[in-house]
């Protein structure tokens, strides 16, 4: 019988063909794949090595970076924490302001080149009718100095942008002289002047306050002096001792009660110790109230106990008392004359640096609006700016 002949491939599985063909195709297909990764990854490192050498691996490296940018950025350097505001409007209620003012580097070396300076703080209802004169003052002292205005809130300020007092109003809420709400204003102008690590000595103005020297010789006289300006004294009569509560006790005694001009200068530990005090405020908000006139008591008091070293126990802004009356004199147009200054100026006796001096005052007060035009004319020969 006849056998019949079938080829080879006529009795194999059409599947098992498809897989014959498949594992011949497969080995050449990797080839190709694997030479042409073997070239994308030399292309790329050849960009890379001529990328390095032209840019710098930093400048490569912040490059890839910069395609993985996340929705937000963390701050990651020092400059966050040591550069100022450049908006004093902020959203922060008092007890936010405060308790951020009260940060305190632990390490006392600054690890940056630090220029300390001067905060000058003007507690106003409105209006700067001397701002000229302050501008006059400050003008080529950039970099010194800092601004903070508290004024009403029903205040709106309209200081051209050439102007140091521009933008330099704080968030403020309305304060009545005599009563805590006064101090509140007082901690509100430190609180966000401490914000700027740079502010070293903490000045607090009125509206009609104006300075008795030259810049130069303000700032080296408060950053020379082993002591901040504070008035701090027992008074035995009925406005000192007098005004005293019992109920302040036992944070406050009777030997400790101290009364002195709201005006005052301080340095940085006492600034904050002002915007973190607990411990006193409750005492005099609830037992210092007309005729206790708080903002004579509050911070005399708290300063003398926390830290009477450090206080020189005097003020450095000038006042007239000699006409009478529950508030010092007001000087307009017709007073400003050389023989004035010369009354200011004469008869000053008192201590700096625990040496006697004849120089006392910086600062003076109270002049009217009148006062600016005879000011300008006459600052430059007799107050040196």
């Amino acid at each position: 019988m006849q056998q019949r002949v079938v080829p080879l491939e006529e009795s194999k599985d059409p599947g098992a063909v498809s897989r014959t063909n498949q594992f011949k195709a497969l080995p050449l297909r990797l080839v190709q794949l694997l030479v042409l990764f073997v070239a994308s990854c030399a292309t790329f490192a050849v960009i890379s090595i001529y990328a390095i050498r032209h840019f710098g691996i930093n400048s490569v490296v912040d490059t890839v970076r910069s395609g993985f940018q996340p929705c937000y950025e963390e701050p990651n350097g020092l400059e966050q924490w040591i550069r100022p505001p450049s908006n004093l409007i902020h959203t922060m209620n008092d007890e936010q302001l405060l308790w951020r003012a009260s940060f305190v580097p632990r390490i006392r070396k600054y690890p940056f080149k630090r220029v300390p300076k001067i905060a000058f703080m003007f507690l106003t209802k409105g209006p700067m009718p001397l701002a000229p004169l302050w501008e006059k003052f400050l003008k080529g002292h950039e970099g010194l100095y800092s601004i903070y205005v508290h004024s009403l809130p029903s205040f709106e300020p309209r200081f051209p942008t050439s102007s140091v007092f521009h933008g330099r109003h704080i968030p403020s809420q309305v304060s009545e002289w005599g009563r805590m709400s006064m101090c509140d204003a007082e901690r509100r102008l430190l609180a966000n002047a401490l914000l700027d690590i740079s502010n070293e000595w903490f000045i607090l103005l009125s509206e009609s306050c104006i300075p008795l020297y030259n810049f130069s010789i303000i700032y080296h006289y408060i950053a020379k002096s082993k002591y901040s300006f504070t008035g701090a004294f027992d008074d035995p009569g009925p406005y000192g001792r007098g005004r005293y509560n019992e109920n302040m006790a036992p944070e406050v005694n009777i030997t400790q009660w101290r009364k002195g001009s709201q005006w005052f200068q301080v340095n940085r530990k006492l600034a904050t110790n002002i915007v973190q005090d607990t411990k006193f405020y409750p005492k005099f908000e609830k037992f210092c109230r007309p005729a206790c006139y708080v903002d004579e008591h509050y911070f005399p008091t708290m300063l003398t106990i926390e830290a009477g070293n450090l206080l020189a126990n005097r003020s450095i802004t000038w006042v007239d008392w000699s006409r009478g009356g529950a508030h010092p004199a007001t000087f307009g147009g017709s007073d400003i004359r050389e023989e004035f200054f010369a009354r200011v100026f004469g008869g000053q006796h008192c201590t700096y640096n625990n040496n006697n001096s004849t120089m006392c005052y910086l600062f003076a007060r109270k002049f009217a609006p009148s006062a600016l035009e005879p000011l300008l004319h006459i600052s430059t020969k007799v107050l040196g700016y």
